[in-house]
């Protein structure tokens, strides 16, 4: 195979958590030209390839956006234009996804390919339900089926007499057709007090895990209003569930909230967030852009203080002080202040150490450290890289107080473009939670989906702010803030949210 020849990659995206796809496969999105991807493939993926052609190619009963020969077709047709061909499959593309169809294809064709397996929905679903597949003493095998048609089941094409008897039975698709497996596997010898579990939703945190026994599943499943896309699990194991449940026993397990941080600095928020079982929205309300910056602010070195209020002013600072020649080193001697241990945590990634950082992160507080530290400020220089929205109360009390303040305006926020169809896909998502990291932030959303949106999220949802400045704006548009951390940071910001609403 030439560099220049196109090739297709049928990658396992993984039962539906994101974060389960393996390296392999991330390496293959990353370095994509085009992706087909399914329905149950997560969309959430597809960002680790933005400037590839995403082509949704999802299949559901009797609803199919492109026939299984199209998408042959389509895959033989790209690469052969040359370039990389990432068809991207829920699970793993040889269990259940026609993958195998896929791969015949492409080798009839001459088309070079690679299978990329991934964690299919039979093990990993289970697993997510606090069930072993395997387990000493109850199950030594376990065989994966298809339960989706009917007529296969009630004809024998799907042979249950062969495997119904020994091990756990992992049926795909098949929650329609319960009633029907339950029957038969009964009549061919199991006993009828079998466990069996259905797992719906399996990664996600809106899984959903109902247990009954061969008898009782079917009803038990209907009144819990179980959907597709779900597994069944038939066997002694099933029934660990209530033992190992550790996914549905987190305490923001299935709770929906709303993360309205600038995208790039949302990721700690939404992982610690996650990490607690939150179903996480991301509506970012803000885009953080580098301001030009035309002004001097002479040598850093000649000033007192570096006062730094966010992560944002530390990069934009020292991506500055690299256009200039300078680094960390032209710092010797000026004493840095911060806001917010993130902020801390930006500067020791720089080996350089932080001389004041106040207990709580306002403006106020800081003031009065520096005061507590200083004593006198008249004629200290102090140097302000801040937002153009950033407040005046720092520069205009320091310099009340005799000093001499440069503020450089280092980074510009924007509010994001926002859609109807985003909007409404906000309202219909029903969250318990919305949460604000800034006034930007909260004023942002309010101006974004409007104000009879806003009264429709207050139906469902509480308010968080991280701090009191961001709860003052919030509740100027309405929106009342019930949890505030003391500490306004975001592991004390995820805790007050747990304690608010979290499982205890």
């Amino acid at each position: 195979m030439s560099a220049s020849q196109g090739k297709v990659y049928l990658v396992g995206a993984g039962p539906g958590d994101a974060g389960l796809i393996t390296v392999r496969g991330k390496e293959c999105l990353e370095h994509a030209d085009v992706i087909f991807y399914d329905s149950l493939a997560n969309p959430a993926l597809l960002e680790y390839a933005p400037k590839a052609e995403h082509v949704f190619a999802g299949k559901a009963t009797d609803k199919h956006t492109l026939t299984q020969t199209e998408i042959n077709d389509l895959l033989v047709a790209h690469a052969r234009a040359g370039k990389r061909v990432v068809r991207l499959k829920g699970g793993d593309p040889f269990v259940f996804g026609r993958g195998g169809e896929e791969a015949l294809a492409l080798a009839s064709a001459g088309v070079p390919f690679e299978i990329v397996p991934g964690v299919t929905a039979g093990i990993a679903a289970p697993a997510y339900a606090g069930i072993p597949v395997t387990h000493r003493g109850a199950s030594t095998s376990v065989t994966l089926i298809t339960g989706h048609d009917e007529q296969a089941l009630e004809s024998g094409e799907v042979d249950l007499a062969n495997i119904s008897l020994h091990g756990t039975l992992v049926f795909y698709m098949s929650v329609k057709n319960l009633p029907i497996i339950a029957r038969k596997i009964i009549a061919m010898g199991r006993d009828a007090s079998t466990p069996v579990a259905v797992v719906s939703s399996g990664t996600f945190p809106k899984q959903r895990s109902v247990v009954g026994t061969l008898t009782d599943i079917h009803d038990k499943a209907v009144q819990a209003g179980v959907t597709p896309p779900a597994v069944v699990v038939i066997g002694e194991v099933a029934g660990l569930h209530d033992e190992l449940a550790w996914f549905e026993s987190l305490p923001l397990f299935g709770k929906k909230i709303v993360v309205t941080r600038a995208r790039a600095q949302a990721s700690e928020l939404v992982r610690q967030l996650h990490d607690l079982g939150a179903d996480i929205f991301e509506f970012p309300t803000i885009e953080v852009e580098p301001a030009k910056i035309d002004e001097s602010f002479g040598n850093i070195g000649d000033y007192d203080w570096v006062v730094l209020t966010s992560v944002n002013g530390v990069e934009m600072l020292f991506e500055r002080l690299e256009e200039l020649g300078c680094d960390a080193r032209d710092l010797a001697g000026v004493k840095l202040c911060v806001i917010g241990s993130a902020t801390a945590e930006a500067l020791h990634k720089r080996f350089l150490k932080v001389d004041l950082m106040p207990e709580k992160y306002v403006a106020e507080e800081l003031m009065g450290a520096l005061v507590a530290r200083e004593g006198d400020l008249a004629g200290k220089r102090f140097l302000l890289p801040r937002a153009d929205i950033a407040r005046s109360f720092l520069p205009e009390e320091l310099r009340k107080r005799g000093a001499e303040v440069k503020e450089l305006v280092a980074y510009r926020t924007v509010v994001p473009r926002s859609t109807d169809e985003r909007a409404e896909a906000l309202l219909a998502y029903k969250p318990d939670l919305v949460t604000f990291t800034s006034s930007s932030t909260a004023r942002n959303f309010y101006e974004m989906i409007g104000e009879e949106r806003v009264a429709c999220v207050k139906a469902t949802a509480a308010f968080a702010s991280i701090g009191p400045i961001t709860a003052k704006t919030a509740e100027e548009l309405g929106m009342h803030v019930t949890i505030q951390p003391e500490t306004h940071d975001i592991p004390h910001f995820v805790d007050a949210i747990v304690d608010a609403i979290g499982r205890h």
